[in-house]
């Protein structure tokens, strides 16, 4: 990763969060910081009220005590801060800007319902399904030592095109965090119906359908391993729905990757349930991932 990591920041607790999360995985990955803030006129989530000079004077205060919070804590890393005013235009399209050139986006996020600040609702929804680069999402009760202790990348593979993109993050992320990857890969039996003679043939010859589901992802990680072979990994066959399996495992996950598999319909971009689900519902930050 070359390009800078990148953090939406409103002055919300949750935008502080996700602020410290990305310094640290800045000086990680050996890349700059860009810090900033989607502001639009008039806004609807900032706190107090006011004209538009005096809206301006606390964005830009707000970001650059955001700018320093970080520099203070992480002496030489470099730090840029970006207000970007859509006003008339489209927020979204304005975040979506701004991932173009970057390597990571990464948003405060309360889980549960609702995205912080201006990510709200469908806005968010939107970033995250739209973006071209990895987004992640932190929770305000993120702490520096969840990402020790023997706390593991736990990455879910399901056998689409966005699994690579997303094994490759998270093996990336274990490298340079010195941690270990956790694959998972749930199954669960298909109607009678779904199978096709092929289908069925190569079940007969893997044994049976767990250990075609384990043979699957043992080959989808073969390359990784390879490529990270300091990273210790483990690989994980559940039955069950993947949604439920990962959020078994969140309790044991410093970060969750998941690939994104979104979808266009009448009433805007849609994102895959596991990924929805993950990212709702998991206590640990979660890296949602497009396929290359």
């Amino acid at each position: 990763m070359t390009h800078p990591i990148t953090v939406g920041v409103d002055g919300s607790p949750e935008s502080r969060a996700a602020l410290a999360w990305a310094g640290r995985e800045a000086v990680r990955r050996n890349v700059a910081l860009r810090v900033v803030y989607a502001w639009h006129w008039p806004p609807h989530d900032m706190v107090g009220g006011g004209d538009r000079e005096d809206q301006a004077q606390w964005v830009h205060g707000m970001i650059e005590d955001a700018a320093r919070t970080v520099t203070d804590r992480h002496d030489g890393l470099g730090v840029t801060v970006d207000v970007i005013d859509s006003t008339g235009g489209d927020v979204v399209e304005a975040l979506l800007g701004v991932a173009a050139d970057t390597g990571t986006l990464v948003l405060g996020s309360r889980g549960y319902g609702a995205f912080v600040g201006f990510l709200l609702g469908s806005v968010g929804q939107r970033v995250i399904a739209e973006a071209p680069c990895p987004v992640v999402l932190v929770r305000s009760e993120d702490r520096p030592e969840d990402e020790a202790g023997g706390r593991e990348i736990v990455v879910g593979h399901q056998g689409g095109p966005e699994d690579d993109a997303g094994l490759r993050f998270a093996f990336e992320t274990a490298a340079a965090r010195g941690a270990a990857v956790r694959a998972v890969r749930a199954w669960s039996l298909p109607p009678v119906f779904a199978y096709s003679p092929g289908s069925l043939k190569m079940l007969d010859e893997a044994g049976g359908l767990e250990p075609y589901e384990r043979k699957a992802l043992a080959e989808a990680l073969q390359p990784w391993r390879d490529r990270f072979p300091q990273v210790p990994v483990t690989q994980h066959i559940e039955m069950g729905s993947a949604g439920q399996v990962l959020l078994s495992l969140s309790d044991r996950a410093q970060l969750m990757v998941v690939g994104r598999r979104a979808d266009r319909s009448a009433v805007g971009a849609r994102i895959g349930s596991v990924a929805h689900a993950v990212m709702h519902h998991a206590p640990c930050p979660v890296a949602v991932v497009p396929h290359s």
